[in-house]
């Protein structure tokens, strides 16, 4: 408990930091590697490598190329599809990092929790994305991505300034999306429905 109350900002960064990988990585990266070059967060030495220019310009080069990829039926999910085998890795050593300081078994816990969490978010993501893609309207897919880019961005500003409201919504949050699973899930085999139905042109 001591211990909790000790680290609380660094616990609702690091939350934040995974959670908010499995939406918008790179615009993840981007935020907190600015708030860190600036002053407004204090980063542990395994993330101040996200200060530096050259990783704070690749980082807003993709989130800007990520905020319109994401907002195009299909392509939407393709990139979900392929951002698979980084949001996740990424989500788990960010999680890591920011609890480096605490030991390696605290960084090992925020690893796999960390990792777990962007996973969920991920998924959850892209399943809400695949049942979106059913529908032949875009304007579904606009509306949940830009409310993806204020999640995040509210999600990290939230976590720096009320750790515990912002850990009391994410907990909220993710008994949501166990609880919407199921539906994502048949909106995933409709998609495959979809797509094994259509003819295959020679």
């Amino acid at each position: 408990m001591i211990w909790l109350q000790n680290h609380l900002p660094e616990l609702a960064m690091s939350a934040a930091m995974a959670w908010g990988a499995g939406l918008r990585l790179y615009l993840v990266v981007f935020v907190v590697g600015m708030l860190g070059k600036f002053g407004y967060v204090p980063l542990p030495d395994a993330l101040k490598l996200l200060t530096n220019p050259i990783v704070l310009g690749a980082a807003g080069f993709m989130a800007f190329i990520e905020f319109f990829a994401d907002k195009i039926p299909w392509l939407d999910s393709a990139w979900d599809a392929v951002h698979t085998f980084l949001r996740i890795p990424a989500g788990a050593a960010l999680a890591a990092g920011m609890l480096g300081d605490s030991g390696e078994g605290v960084a090992m816990a925020a690893a796999l929790i960390g990792g777990t969490l962007t996973a969920g978010t991920h998924f959850g993501k892209a399943g809400t994305r695949a049942v979106a893609n059913t529908s032949p309207e875009p304007f579904s897919n606009i509306g949940l991505s830009l409310a993806e880019d204020t999640m995040v961005a509210g999600g990290l500003a939230l976590a720096i300034a009320n750790p515990i409201i912002f850990l009391v919504l994410l907990l909220i949050f993710v008994i949501a999306l166990v609880v919407l699973i199921r539906f994502i899930l048949k909106g995933v085999a409709a998609v495959i429905n979809k797509l094994s139905a259509r003819p295959v042109t020679a």
